[in-house]
């Protein structure tokens, strides 16, 4: 009864809410981010909470230090500054009986958002709706609830001075986990869910909602050594950073493909980089000739596996047709790369992999909003329809036709056939 009433509440607020304009919803998005600036040490102190019951994989992506909690409020001030989404007139119509016709974009209501760990998740997903005119039901992992449950009690404090209506935030806190099933029946009241998490969390949502969902998230992500690279160098920094700068992020790369006639080149630069990060190699077939001498020890690949780690898949390929099949075969259709500078091969390769992210020669860890500009993202879309891709404001909108006529009606409907329109 609890969550209804919440989620109720939630609709509600979401009516009002649609109807602020553009200078009251950056408002409230400024004394968000100046709060959490001022009370980043209350925030942090509930995070340390959190961060002493999980286990050593899930630090880094728990961990919500002041660094990350002033780096967060920096986003909001971003997402301030963009276009208002809502309101916009995406089409102009000629309709038949000449009345003016435009189709407008809106916000979609009451948007849910079931995720794990981030904290900082949490603030995204208020901002994003907040400029979007949409409510938002926040349902984080209990190895969060202590940082989530400072940051919601922070932010709706700080809108009391603005406009927004308090009930457009709605925090779920409990760690039980019935309530997640609870809240993917509740059509009447949630016009969209969004998972972001694991491949666990997102097969749940997407076999259960009877609500329409975004998938986000999960990933296999891979980068294909083509065997014309024009500098080495270049070549192991993009590997390097796309492994090693956050491990624990779905844009991190999980398997390398290396054509077999570059190995011996790339392998004596790139494998030394790799070891002093301490990655750890899975391969089935290394051998001392295929990295240049050096002796790797190695690992079993898992192919179908989104690391999140210092682990790596290394597979050797004898073709672009190889790495191809392998990326169609494994791929979880988030974010793949090719380094090359053979024109045509990178133009197959961007052209044939289907993903939402496909890069030439620079990092998979771009795969991101705030990179992308968009201010901030609400997740990263593995779908092909309504988002794609890094998302955040536009995608949180649809849209309604607005008719305005001076007493039109319709003729001919005598005749018309039963079926018509």
């Amino acid at each position: 009864m609890k969550l209804q009433k919440q989620l109720a509440a939630a609709q509600k607020s979401s009516r009002l809410l649609a109807t602020l304009a553009t200078a009251d919803k950056n408002f409230a998005l400024k004394k968000i981010a100046d709060a959490l600036e001022q009370n980043y040490a209350v925030i942090e102190k509930a995070n340390v909470q959190d961060l002493k019951k999980i286990s050593a994989d899930k630090y880094d992506r728990l961990k919500f230090d002041r660094a990350r909690i002033f780096g967060s409020a920096a986003e909001v001030r971003k997402i301030a500054t963009l276009s208002n989404p809502v309101g916009r007139v995406l089409e102009i119509a000629k309709p038949r009986a000449k009345f003016k016709l435009e189709k407008i974009s809106t916000p979609l209501g009451v948007i849910a958002m079931i995720y794990e760990s981030r904290p900082n998740v949490t603030v995204d997903a208020i901002s994003l709706a907040l400029k979007s005119g949409n409510a938002i039901v926040l349902r984080g992992s209990a190895d969060a609830l202590n940082s989530n449950r400072a940051i919601v009690k922070i932010i709706r404090a700080s809108l009391k001075s603005s406009k927004t209506p308090l009930d457009a935030i709605q925090f779920i806190d409990s760690p039980d986990r019935k309530i997640v099933g609870e809240l993917l029946q509740a059509r009447e009241f949630v016009d969209l869910v969004i998972p972001r998490g694991g491949r666990g969390l997102i097969d749940f949502v997407a076999q259960n909602s009877l609500i329409p969902t975004i998938e986000t998230g999960a990933s296999v992500v891979h980068i294909f050594a083509d065997q014309n690279i024009s500098d080495l160098d270049k070549a192991v920094k993009i590997i390097v950073n796309s492994k090693t700068r956050r491990t624990t992020i779905c844009n991190a790369l999980d398997t390398l493909l290396v054509h077999e006639k570059i190995a011996p080149k790339l392998f004596a630069q790139l494998l030394p980089e790799l070891a002093k990060r301490g990655v750890k190699i899975h391969s089935a077939k290394l051998t001392h000739r295929l990295t240049g001498g050096l002796t790797v020890k190695t690992y079993a690949p898992e192919f179908d596996r989104e690391w999140l780690s210092l682990d790596l898949n290394l597979k050797i390929v004898k073709s672009l047709d190889e790495a191809l099949a392998h990326i169609a075969k494994y791929s979880l259709k988030h974010t793949e790369a090719i380094i090359s500078r053979d024109q045509k091969a990178i133009d197959r390769f961007l052209c044939e992999v289907d993903a939402a992210c496909v890069y030439a020669n620079l990092s998979t860890q771009f795969s991101d909003g705030g990179e992308f500009g968009l201010g901030a993202e609400i997740g990263i879309s593995t779908q092909k329809m309504h988002a794609r891709g890094p998302f955040a404001l536009e995608a949180l909108t649809s849209y309604k036709w607005v008719g305005r006529g001076h007493g039109e009606i319709r003729g001919g409907g005598e005749t018309a056939p039963s079926c018509s329109i």
